[in-house]
């Protein structure tokens, strides 16, 4: 197997849990909309870990994608404007899993975030696949 190849191997064990929770926002819009902006959320964080991973780039353990994209960024600067986008959806991370929510997001926000979260794991794949 070719330097490459592992790297894929090892960025796509990031990439294929993204997919999957795309599928549990979607499903969540109507219904829950609080847990699918936490879905869209992980989406987008997996997504970051997967091109780090794949740039062989260490990252620390967290949810901030602030911090995360600025590392992205830093590999790649054609991908910062899907970054900055994506900063938003890291309070979904845990400020609507608990009690003391600041408010209940809806559908619209949960949509949003949902079409955020999916168009930068496409700008990375895009690039992981063009490499």
């Amino acid at each position: 197997m070719t330097p490459r190849e592992l790297l894929h191997r090892e960025a796509a064990k990031w990439l294929e849990q993204a997919p999957k929770d795309l599928t549990a926002a979607k499903a969540l819009v109507d219904i829950e909309a609080s847990r699918s902006v936490f879905h869209s959320q992980q989406a987008a964080e997996k997504a970051i870990k997967g091109f780090l991973t794949f740039r062989q780039i260490a990252f620390r353990k967290t949810h901030d994608l602030t911090d995360l994209g600025s590392q992205c960024a830093e590999a790649d600067p054609t991908l910062e404007p899907f970054l900055r986008e994506v900063e938003e959806l890291t309070d979904y991370a845990s400020a609507f899993r608990y009690p003391d929510a600041p408010y209940e997001p809806d559908a619209a926000e949960a949509l949003a975030a949902l079409a955020i979260a999916t168009k930068l794991r496409d700008e990375v794949l895009r690039r992981i696949s063009d490499v």
